[in-house]
């Protein structure tokens, strides 16, 4: 009789049986309390992230324009949204964008189902759990991380914009980074589109009866936010929002053109 042994990806790494750790790569790391040896170790992680920023970087860099989709890991395949996720990364593999998602089960791999069976680009970057979420069968190209921050940084830096649907804590993490990060224009023209208004409606009214109302965030601030139920009304807030990146991209080049043309 075979015996399921436990197993943990760990970045490019996969370990099996009495050989997977109790904690993770990122609970180690922030891990403040034992002897102060982590002086001496802390040091020497530097450079296992700075070699995952590496990696993710050579293996993202030639990507075409891309859309990340977050949502639920626990989302069933017989389900409204995993369905919603299906017809989103189909609609954006026909707009020309790869779908990248944190490749695991539920609404990511109903978006990386989409992209691969429309003939799009369908990436998923995993990330070391403590119970181990292996990658989704839909993605053509896979990358582990050990470190959430190096993962997030590779969601923001190759995406044109974020589409959510339904999730929990980790959608809602994602999510939030992402506002912070387009409202504090550390990226600029970036949608964030909410899928599905029943569920995130009552979020959406708290933020503006609670925090827009108490002076917690400014007006602007809501209309970061685009809500809908229409997976085409959401792929073209995407397309337009890059339309307007070019049209502003070109009139910067070409005012910088003129200036130098002067000044010659």
């Amino acid at each position: 009789m075979n015996t399921i042994r436990p197993e943990r990806r760990q970045g490019p790494s996969l370990v099996r049986g009495s050989l997977v750790p109790d904690s993770t790569h990122d609970q180690r790391l922030l891990d403040r309390r034992g002897p102060a040896d982590w002086v001496h170790m802390d040091p020497w992680r530097v450079l296992r992230i700075q070699a995952e920023f590496v990696e993710g970087f050579g293996a993202l860099a030639e990507l075409p324009p891309a859309v990340t989709v977050f949502g639920s890991a626990r989302t069933k395949p017989d389900s409204g949204e995993y369905d919603m996720g299906v017809r989103l990364g189909r609609g954006l593999a026909e707009a020309g964008y790869a779908v990248i998602t944190g490749g695991g089960p539920g609404c990511m791999e109903a978006a990386n189902k989409g992209a691969l069976e429309a003939g799009g680009v369908s990436v998923g970057l995993g990330i070391e759990l403590p119970h181990e979420q292996s990658m989704n069968p839909y993605v053509d190209l896979g990358v582990e991380f050990r470190y959430f921050f190096v993962r997030k940084t590779m969601f923001v830096k190759y995406s044109s914009g974020f589409i959510t649907l339904p999730g929990g804590f980790g959608t809602l993490d994602e999510l939030f980074e992402a506002l912070t990060l387009v409202q504090t224009r550390k990226v600029t023209s970036f949608p964030v589109v909410l899928m599905g208004t029943r569920f995130w409606g009552p979020m959406v009214s708290w933020i503006k009866d609670t925090l827009l109302a108490e002076g917690k965030i400014s007006p602007p601030d809501v209309e970061l936010i685009r809500c809908t139920d229409d997976v085409e009304e959401a792929i073209r807030i995407i397309v337009e929002a890059d339309r307007l990146r070019s049209e502003t991209e070109t009139v910067e080049r070409e005012s910088v053109e003129q200036t130098v043309a002067d000044a010659q």
